[in-house]
C-alpha cells in the first residue's frame, strides 16, 4: 500500500479558453473542478489504477469540506484531519496550445499542533504502507525540514519515502537520505544552482542530489521525457502525447506511474511516463485510467548528454524557476537555493561528479 502525505491540498479549477489577453473579458469554453494537491493526485492516480493507497488530507473552511467531498466521490480512501485554516484554491488558464498559467494560493498556516496531529495520523497509517509519498509546497509557517523530519522516523520502520516538493523543503530532505525524490528541471535548477539546459545538465544535477542523499532521483523535463538516476544507472525516456489538454498533475501521475511500476528500473521508468503522458492529454487534474495509458508510446534507452531541452522556457534554461518557499513566498530566480543559504541541518550540495556511463 502507498500512503500519501499533502499538507497544502486545493481545489482546482481549470478553465480552458481560447487565449489569455490581459485585461480583456474572456470566455471560457469549459471548466472542471477537481480535488487537488501533488499527493492527493497521486492516491488519484492509484486508486484509478486499482492500486492500494491512502491519503492523508488536512482540510479546513467550506473549501475543504468540498475536497472532501470530492474526493469521498471518487472513492479514495482517505485519513482527514480537520484545521482551523481555510483550504486553499488555485486556479489554472488553459490554451489550446498546450500553454498553462497558474494562480495557486499559498494555503494556509498550520499550528505547530496541527502538525503533530498530521504527523501522528500518518505515523498511525503508515505501518501498512510499503511508501510514504511527502509532496507539495508548505504551507506558510511549516518548517522547511518537516518533510527531512517525517523521513527519519520512517526510515527506522523500514518504509521507504518518496519526496516530491521544491525550494528549501526539497534542500533540508536530502539530508534525510529519501529512498526517491522526484523534481521537475526548475526544480533541479533551485536546488543545486546549476543551470539546465541540455539532458547532461539534467543527468550532472540529479547526480547532485543523489550525492547529497537522495537515493534515487526521477527527473520530470516535460515535454522532453524524464532521467532515471539510481543504483542500476542512468536512464532516459520520453512518451508522445497526440493531444496536450492539461499539464497539471502529470508529475504526479509520473510518480504514481513509477511507483506502480516498482520505483527501480527500466518497467518502473516506462510506467512512470506512460502515465505521465496520459495526464498531459486529459482535461484539468484529471487523472488517468488504464484505457488512458498508452504504453506503446514510450521510447526508452541512455540518455543524449547534448540533447537540447526544448520544453523548459528560455529564461529557466540559465536560472533556478521560482517554487513555493516554506513561508509562501517565491524563491526567486535570482536568489537559488545554494548551499550555503540551506536551511538549517541540510546538507551541502557536492560539487557535481563526472557522469557514470549511460545504462540502457
Amino acid at each position: 500500500m502507498i500512503l500519501t502525505l499533502t499538507l497544502n491540498p486545493s481545489l482546482d479549477r481549470t478553465i480552458e479558453i481560447a487565449e489569455l489577453a490581459r485585461g480583456a473579458v474572456i470566455r471560457a469554453a469549459a471548466a472542471r473542478l477537481d480535488p487537488g494537491g501533488k499527493g492527493v493526485n497521486v492516491s488519484r492516480a492509484l486508486l484509478a489504477n486499482d492500486v492500494a493507497s491512502r491519503a492523508v488530507v488536512p482540510f479546513g473552511g467550506d473549501e475543504g469540506r468540498q475536497l472532501v467531498r470530492l474526493l469521498a466521490g471518487e472513492g479514495l480512501d482517505m485519513v482527514t484531519v480537520p484545521v482551523s485554516g481555510t483550504t486553499r484554491s488555485n486556479v489554472t488558464l488553459a490554451e489550446p496550445d498546450g500553454t498553462i498559467t497558474k494562480i495557486n494560493e499559498p494555503g494556509t498556516a498550520l499550528s505547530a499542533g496541527e502538525l503533530d496531529t498530521i504527523a501522528e495520523a500518518v505515523l498511525a497509517a503508515a505501518h501498512e504502507a510499503d511508501w510514504v509519498v511527502a509532496s507539495g509546497s508548505l504551507p506558510p509557517e511549516v518548517p522547511a525540514d518537516v518533510y527531512a523530519r517525517l523521513c527519519r522516523r520512517f526510515a527506522g520502520a523500514g518504509i521507504h519515502v518518496a519526496v516530491d516538493t521544491s525550494g528549501p523543503a526539497l534542500v533540508a530532505a536530502l539530508s534525510a537520505r529519501p529512498a526517491l525524490v522526484k523534481p521537475n528541471a526548475d526544480e533541479l535548477a533551485a536546488a543545486t544552482g546549476m543551470p539546465i539546459r541540455t539532458v547532461g545538465d539534467a543527468v550532472a544535477a540529479a547526480l547532485r542530489l543523489r550525492e547529497a542523499g537522495a537515493r534515487t532521483v526521477l527527473a520530470s523535463l516535460g515535454a522532453d521525457g524524464a532521467v532515471l538516476v539510481e543504483d542500476g544507472g542512468i536512464r532516459y525516456g520520453e512518451a508522445s502525447v497526440a493531444e496536450r489538454r492539461s499539464s497539471v498533475g502529470a508529475g504526479d501521475a509520473m510518480l504514481a506511474g513509477f511507483l506502480a511500476g516498482g520505483a527501480s528500473g527500466e518497467t518502473a521508468l516506462v510506467e512512470a511516463l506512460a502515465w505521465g503522458a496520459a495526464a498531459v492529454g486529459l482535461p484539468g487534474s484529471r487523472m488517468p485510467g488504464p484505457a488512458d495509458i498508452r504504453r506503446d508510446g514510450v521510447r526508452t534507452g541512455p540518455p543524449d548528454p547534448s540533447r537540447l531541452l526544448t520544453s523548459v522556457p528560455s529564461a529557466h534554461r540559465s536560472a533556478p524557476g521560482a517554487p513555493a518557499g516554506v513561508d509562501g513566498r517565491a524563491v526567486s530566480s535570482a536568489e537559488p537555493v545554494h548551499p550555503s543559504t540551506a536551511p538549517s541541518g541540510t546538507t551541502p550540495l557536492p560539487e557535481p561528479p563526472t557522469p557514470e556511463p549511460a545504462h540502457p
